[in-house]
């Protein structure tokens, strides 16, 4: 603690006769005793550290110790027990989320991304401007992720580990110190706006000379926090940008606002020639006001990702040893603790239900509105909330290793990778600026011949006009808005291009097993071919194939009406299964098997797609059980939607030929084939391609994964293996065949939004700077367009958000998992 008032209360030396500087910590002024401890300290307090100065022991003994130990806790950042909580990868190749604060534009952007990636062993960096997270990936054996976060704080930002709770509390500092440099611009604008009409008309009025001197040193006295406190960030940037040797958006603006503010200070001081502080004051103002509601749009447009990370609780129900309750935080628990979840609570991480029944809201993660019923043996995925009835949970996974975890990682993935209409947009934004520069100067020359005394104002609402923010703004915001969209449909996307991709397509190219169909085998019909009924046929072959793992054996079991006991059991592998119910002799299985016993008979023709089961005993046939791998209920809705898109949909599988045909011809798909290999579906796919065509791909199985990694853009179901998931650009987490044409809609939209933007800002400019140049347009006219221009592309990205609020049913019932009674409980009539 700090012994006087006379200490300075950084590093506890005295503080010189004099001397002005401190530095407000717990809302009270501290002196300190030198420029270096005011800027230490300053950066203590902007990086949330204050708790240095609450609970250190001593001060820093020497200048050497000026910069603390909380600081220098970016080593602690390498260590494996810190970083198992955010980074994951193999040892040597590792990878993580982090925030970035200081991200203003996206120039910022460009400049990080630069900086970073030229780093030895920074394998990939890219930072998402709507979310300002970014994604690195980095090799542990050249570099270590303290020293890429030196590397980030060494150009002017901070970064640290992404914590949702953390960036909440980031976005507010932000949205704080942004609206006070508002408030002072605004306020400081006013008063200089009012002396600005004085002055105007005092001239016509016969004002004297030091009253009209007096009015422009008040002017100047109020104008210079307005440039240099609000109006800050532009020339910090500008600096930064300059110092990288390239000349990123916040250069004409500098250059705009710092020589009008000087060019007036120089004519005050001089008492010759005009002043114009209100139209410095007032680019501040309108740029600051567009930088705020951007910000603000920027923020909603990535509110459903960043709903995501929030999902798990903070604090967990642990079941001890002895059969008592703790609570514990969810960074605590391990793989095998049982946990407890009472209804209305979220599971804390993924798991095995262990004892109880009750239906599980997975909506916010999969876009399913109803709950599902969940039973012991059953899996859980953390963030979903229990919504009926108690439950004990076994621990699988936790931590970066969740499902959930994953689903994060994907989309940062997704919002870091560039598309291509970005990257093109973003590598003309250096050169727009230096042609801005050059027209500039260009116009004040031209000027300069014709009326000097407007050549430097020409030239100001040159820099001020010109709009590079729109051109850059023009595709993060609206591929942000439409992720965030798609994800709250359980519709996950993985890569960058993948909008961009699917709103091209002409084509998409189904699989058959586990896509078009569940992937599970039911019981479609038992006929009797004796004198048994059909009840009684079913519970005898159940009985029957109690013990085996087959997929036919399974679905019969599953439905039985009853259980039998049943003796002498004797499985032959391929064949079937033998045994004794109540001492008469039964076997099940194929056709062959069965008339080993029962002796030859007449059974019906098999249907191309279905799978015959035989039942019979020592006197003949008793039933042929019929199972079938169901359609999902609304393939043929998805694949008469897609058509009517304009989709040409295709059917490639690796099923019997007559059964793929039998099932095409239920959808209504022109085009199948089945009967293919690996290699014949992506022989199939690149045909397609040769056409001219592009080309989706959905699957979900192992040998899927080839074509999948091949197709234009390609989708894996959610229920699929990892190979066909990791393999995808995007998911269907909810695993309904619906949310694709959906997906394709929005993908469409935010297509032709982009290209709006794209237009808006080009056609903005190319009007702009020739009416600028031609003196036309005044500079405080200059910085509201400038700042409408940017401010315009933000809103019209939106819209993307506005078409999910209009097709989501019962928000508030999916956020919350609570459903209204009735609907409860026609989910328990449906889950019995």
């Amino acid at each position: 603690m700090v012994e006087e008032q006379h200490s300075c209360f950084h590093c506890g030396q005295p503080v010189p006769p004099g001397s002005h500087y401190q530095v407000v910590i717990d809302g009270q002024a501290r002196p300190m005793c030198c420029p270096g401890c005011e800027a230490v300290a300053n950066a203590i307090v902007e990086a949330g550290l204050d708790d240095f100065y609450r609970y250190r022991t001593d001060n820093a003994p020497n200048p050497s110790q000026l910069v603390p130990d909380v600081l220098e806790t970016l080593d602690l950042y390498d260590r494996p027990e810190v970083q198992q909580r955010f980074v994951s990868g193999e040892p040597e190749e590792r990878e993580a989320a982090l925030i970035l604060e200081g991200i203003t534009c996206a120039a910022c952007v460009w400049l990080s991304e630069r900086h970073v990636g030229r780093l030895p062993g920074v394998l990939e960096f890219s930072v998402n401007y709507s979310t300002q997270r970014a994604r690195v990936r980095w090799d542990e054996r050249q570099i270590q992720l303290s020293d890429i976060l030196k590397a980030i704080s060494a150009i002017g930002y901070l970064a640290h580990p992404y914590d949702p709770r953390h960036q909440a509390k980031v976005h507010q500092r932000e949205r704080g110190r942004a609206l006070r440099r508002l408030a002072v611009a605004g306020l400081g604008m006013m008063q200089v706006m009012m002396l600005a009409v004085a002055l105007y008309a005092g001239e016509d009025q016969g004002m004297s000379p030091e009253m009209m001197h007096f009015l422009r040193w008040v002017s100047l006295v109020i104008a210079t926090p307005v440039v240099w406190y609000a109006g800050w960030p532009f020339f910090s940037g500008a600096w930064r940008d300059l110092r990288q040797r390239r000349l990123g958006m916040d250069v004409p603006v500098a250059l705009a606002v710092g020589g009008t503010y000087l060019a007036s200070l120089i004519a005050t001081v001089s008492r010759g020639g005009e002043v114009y502080f209100e139209s410095a004051t007032m680019f501040v103002f309108f740029l600051l006001m567009g930088r705020y509601l951007e910000m603000g749009a920027r923020q909603r447009a990535s509110a459903a990702v960043e709903s995501l990370a929030t999902l798990l609780p903070a604090l967990a129900t642990r079941l001890e040893a002895d059969g008592s309750e703790s609570r514990v935080g969810v960074a605590e628990l391990a793989p095998g603790d049982r946990v407890r979840i009472r209804p209305g609570e979220t599971v804390p991480a993924d798991g095995e239900i262990l004892h109880g029944t009750s239906s599980v809201d997975e909506s916010l993660l999969t876009g399913e509105s109803l709950p599902r019923a969940r039973r012991p043996g059953e899996a859980l995925i953390g963030g979903a909330v229990n919504v009926e009835s108690p439950l004990d949970m076994r621990v699988t996974r936790v931590g970066q290793d969740t499902v959930l975890s994953g689903i994060q990682r994907l989309l940062d993935r997704a919002q870091s990778e560039k598309p291509r209409i970005a990257r093109l947009a973003e590598r003309g934004t250096g050169w727009f600026v230096l042609g801005v520069l050059v027209l500039a100067a260009g116009a004040a020359l031209v000027w300069w011949q014709i009326e000097p005394v407007r050549a430097f104002w020409v030239a100001v609402a040159v820099l001020v006009v010109s709009c590079p923010c729109a051109l850059a703004l023009a595709t993060p915001v609206a591929m942000t808005a439409s992720t965030g969209q798609l994800t709250r449909r359980g519709v996950i996307t993985t890569r960058g291009h993948a909008l961009e991709t699917l709103a091209r397509i002409d084509t998409l190219v189904f699989d058959k097993t586990g896509t078009l169909t569940e992937g599970e085998l039911r019981l479609e019909q038992v006929t009797p071919l004796g004198a048994l009924p059909a009840a009684r046929c079913h519970a005898l072959a159940a009985a029957l194939e109690q013990g085996s793992e087959h997929p036919l054996a399974r679905a019969i079991v599953a439905e039985a009406p009853e259980t039998v006991p049943v003796e002498q059991l004797q499985a032959t592998p391929g064949r079937g299964v033998a045994g004794e119910i109540d001492g008469v002799a039964y076997r099940v299985g194929n056709l062959a098997f069965v008339q080993e016993l029962s002796g030859a008979g007449s059974v019906p023709q098999p249907v191309p797609g279905q799978s015959p089961v035989y039942l019979g005993a020592s006197d003949g046939l008793l039933a042929v059980l019929t199972l079938s791998d169901q359609l999902r209920p609304d393939a043929a809705q998805t694949v008469a939607a897609l058509m009517a898109q304009g989709i040409a949909v295709r059917l490639f599988s690796g099923d019997e030929p007559a059964t793929v045909q039998r099932v095409a011809e239920q959808l209504g798909i022109a085009h199948a084939r089945g009967g293919l290999l690996p290699a014949d579906k992506l022989a199939g796919l690149r045909e397609l391609q040769a056409q001219g065509r592009t080309v989706a791909m959905v699957g979900d199985g192992v040998n899927d994964a080839p074509v999948l990694s091949r197709a234009h853009v390609s989708i894996a179901m959610a229920s699929g293996v990892e190979l066909a998931r990791n393999s995808a650009d995007m998911i269907l987490q909810s695993n309904r065949l619906s949310h694709l044409p959906a997906a394709v809609d929005q993908a469409r939209s935010t297509l032709r939004i982009i290209h709006q933007n794209i237009g808006w800002a080009l056609g903005y400019n190319l009007v702009a700077l020739p009416v600028a140049a031609a003196g036309l347009l005044t500079p405080w006219l200059a910085a509201l367009g400038m700042s409408l221009s940017s401010l315009l592309v933000v809103l019209n990205a939106l819209r993307l958000l506005r078409r999910e609020d209009e097709a989501s049913p019962a928000p508030a019932a999916r956020r919350t998992g609570v459903q209204p009674p009735d609907k409860m409980a026609d989910n328990k009539a449906k889950t019995g």
